[in-house]
């Protein structure tokens, strides 16, 4: 059992991976919001999300927030008018919550930017062994 919040498994697309699809589709929220594409690791000790939000300045169109165990990355893209041609890119607004796992030490969250890809890490305390085992005693 992974202790990755945001981790899938498996051959069946998760929700949200649904949800995605749909949206583009043109079936999704009307809203504008779109979902945003994260992978999760543990890594020396962190849980590393990274998100892919390319072309959006760090400073200004991207949040990053933590209330109580829940990780928010929100971001804005703003749509430059060019009507040459079609464009298959995103505008708008988009947003991914997770739930970080336990032992994260949410007053250490570390964020930066390169290349198009937001990388937050959270160090997370090493979680006890393996669960204790407990002798069952018997009444005669």
């Amino acid at each position: 059992m992974s202790i990755l919040p945001a981790h899938r498994q498996g051959l069946v697309p998760d929700f949200n991976t649904l949800w995605h699809v749909l949206a583009h589709a043109g079936l999704g929220s009307s809203t504008g919001t779109h979902l945003l594409a994260v992978e999760d690791s543990i890594e020396n000790g962190r849980y590393v999300v990274r998100a892919e939000i390319p072309g959006v300045d760090p400073d200004k169109d991207v949040e990053v927030s933590v209330q109580g165990r829940q990780l928010t990355i929100k971001a804005e893209r703003s749509e430059q008018h060019q009507s040459k041609g079609r464009s298959e890119f995103t505008y708008g607004s988009f947003y991914r919550s997770v739930s970080l796992p336990q032992g994260a030490d949410a007053d250490s969250v570390e964020a930066s930017y390169s290349k198009g890809i937001l990388t937050v890490s959270v160090p997370v305390a090493e979680s006890e062994a393996a669960a204790k085992k407990i002798e069952v005693k018997t009444e005669d």
